[in-house]
């Protein structure tokens, strides 16, 4: 019998962490995200070592979205190299 993983969405991790914080046990967290065991609510806390990981956040330096599309877009209509980046 195979059994499939079932991942943690991310405002799940979000509860899970609160509920982390406010010091609730490994079980009544995976009760109240609806978990029949607690290995998934106990991999992530220990995977983390109990603390919670800062939020994502993208680097100053990093292209944004409009950067990105405009890229694509030279490349789609089959700009060189150097000419995105002029136009960047």
């Amino acid at each position: 019998m195979v059994t499939s993983r079932i991942w943690f969405t991310s405002a799940q991790k979000a509860e899970l962490w609160e509920r982390w914080k406010q010091g609730q046990s490994i079980s009544s967290i995976s009760r109240a995200l609806d978990r029949r065991n607690k290995t998934g609510v106990q991999r992530i806390v220990s995977l983390h070592g109990g603390i919670a990981p800062s939020a994502r956040r993208r680097a100053a330096s990093a292209l944004g979205l409009a950067e990105r599309e405009e890229i694509s877009r030279g490349i789609a209509a089959g700009l060189a190299i150097r000419a995105i980046a002029r136009s960047l």
